[in-house]
């Protein structure tokens, strides 16, 4: 099917959301923004719930909210609206039931009454036939008898699709020409017994009468072609109108199994609790299926933009791999400005209680941010980086205890001591010449043994933002009291 450049691209993402939205869902929809931005079309934000005991009102706030927390704006959909709205399906549930009709009526559709029972034992004959699980047709064409006699036995039916026989062709813009046959299609329900439509029948008259040109999600999903493209012709669509359609490819865990919460697939709300940004989880995201070229890992929102294009998109599956996903946030921790930096790292002290948020206590933060910008992969690293600054004691583990209680560290805090107490300039440069000549030229200690325990004590870990600028930022009074109860 190629692609009619004349019209305006429209894509849609359309979660379900019954929890937090994770991994797949905000791969599917940077890819969908991305395209609908590079082509300068318009993207679509959809919110299918027609299943309310598990789509809440809470799980769409937060599906929003991650969104727009992402950057990954919209052009029609909840909070802005659009022509073709509303655009939560469980407020277009006549629409769903005019099309059902509307099928009935022509004969593309009819009441199935078969029960629940009556199907699974029909499918556990297939089954030791060794033949292919689906509905046989066997409510296709019931005489007016056999109607009236389920309805007498207070039977509630669903709405089912006839599938013609032969076959269904497309060609997938990631995956080529795409071919199913109907004999592995059977006859599927539109609307349920309660009145209440599938997915099949809500997503494929949604996209008709959102003017859907482009259809970019998972792989999962492209089994379901076959079953909305049913539907399209049902509604009277020609071929040459059909959304184009892209199944991206899985995203794998690092056991080679699909992404899931068993090896690794968590809600992009951990993500954010975890202190990575949202331009490196769009940056990773982009990365998993798609390539700009040349090997390029640091991508901008704007870079991606300008960059993607759905023949660049790889039909193998990607592998997660949250140590690139670490790596490209602190390249983006790295390149942020001060007051970036500050702005974000503050909510994390806040959470934590490392500070209230005054003034004084901001400026300190300030101070001390640069020198541990480069040393810091996660955002929520910045609490047990910076907390020695904002306690008037520190406390030890017990693995940093039993460090400095020991002689040897005894000795090197003692001498530490005896080389700053009467340091008259506390800026960082003298501080580590003095303790470099008291504990390394005299003491011929290297480094890590010189230091290692003057960290602890003056910071209550072994893992600090550089020593010397730390006990610069602390001050000499609170530097040297430190060091002293340590020594006691």
């Amino acid at each position: 099917m190629a692609t009619n450049s004349s019209k305006e691209v429209r894509t849609r993402f359309a979660p379900s959301p019954t929890g937090d939205l994770h991994v797949g869902n905000i791969r599917t929809a940077l890819f969908d923004w991305a395209y609908a931005r590079h082509t300068g079309g318009k993207l679509i934000f959809r919110i299918e719930d027609t299943d309310r005991e598990r789509v809440t009102d809470e799980y769409i706030e937060r599906a929003i909210e991650t969104l727009r927390w992402l950057g990954l704006n919209w052009d029609e959909g909840p909070e802005v609206g659009g022509p073709y709205g509303p655009y939560l399906q469980s407020q277009r549930l006549d629409i769903y039931t005019h099309w059902a009709a509307t099928f009935l009526a022509n004969g593309d559709a009819y009441k199935c009454y078969c029960s629940t029972e009556e199907l699974e034992a029909r499918r556990e004959k297939q089954r030791e036939l060794n033949q292919a699980p689906g509905y046989d047709g066997k409510c296709r064409t019931l005489s007016s008898d056999d109607i009236s006699r389920y309805e007498t036995d207070g039977r509630k039916p669903v709405i089912r699709m006839r599938m013609p026989d032969g076959e269904t062709r497309f060609t997938d813009l990631i995956r080529g020409e795409v071919v199913f046959d109907h004999k592995f299609v059977p006859d599927f329900v539109l609307m349920r017994a309660d009145g209440s439509p599938l997915y099949t029948l809500a997503v494929a008259v949604d996209d008709v009468l959102m003017k859907v040109t482009h259809v970019l999600r998972g792989e999962d999903l492209l089994s379901s072609t076959p079953r909305q493209i049913r539907v399209y012709q049902a509604m009277g669509v020609s071929s040459e109108d059909f959304p184009h359609f892209a199944h991206l490819p899985f995203v794998m865990g690092q056991d080679n199994a699909k992404l899931s919460k068993r090896n690794g697939e968590v809600s992009i709300a951990w993500y954010r609790e975890q202190g990575f940004l949202p331009e490196a989880i769009c940056n990773y995201l982009a990365l998993l299926g798609w390539s700009p070229g040349d090997d390029v890992e640091n991508i901008s929102m704007d870079e991606l933009v300008k960059l993607f294009t759905v023949e660049r998109v790889n039909s193998s599956p990607a592998r997660f791999d949250m140590k690139k996903l670490e790596a490209i946030n602190g390249d983006k921790i790295r390149a942020l400005t001060l007051d970036d930096f500050l702005t974000r790292a503050l909510p994390f002290l806040l959470k934590d209680g490392v500070i209230s948020g005054n003034a004084d206590e901001v400026a300190v933060v300030r101070s001390a941010l640069p020198i541990i910008q480069e040393r810091i992969a996660r955002m929520n690293e910045v609490t047990a980086m910076l907390k020695f600054l904002f306690v008037d004691e520190v406390r030890f583990d017990d693995e940093s205890q039993s460090k400095i209680e020991e002689e040897p560290a005894q000795h090197v805090i003692a001498q530490a001591l005896e080389a700053l107490r009467d340091l008259s300039d506390w800026s960082h440069e003298t501080i580590e010449a003095a303790l470099r000549s008291a504990l390394i030229e005299k003491l011929g200690l290297k480094p890590r043994v010189a230091f290692g325990p003057v960290r602890i004590a003056v910071t209550g870990s072994h893992i600090s933002p550089p020593l010397f600028e730390s006990m610069e930022l602390l001050g000499k009074d609170r530097s040297i009291a430190r060091l002293t109860a340590a020594v006691r």
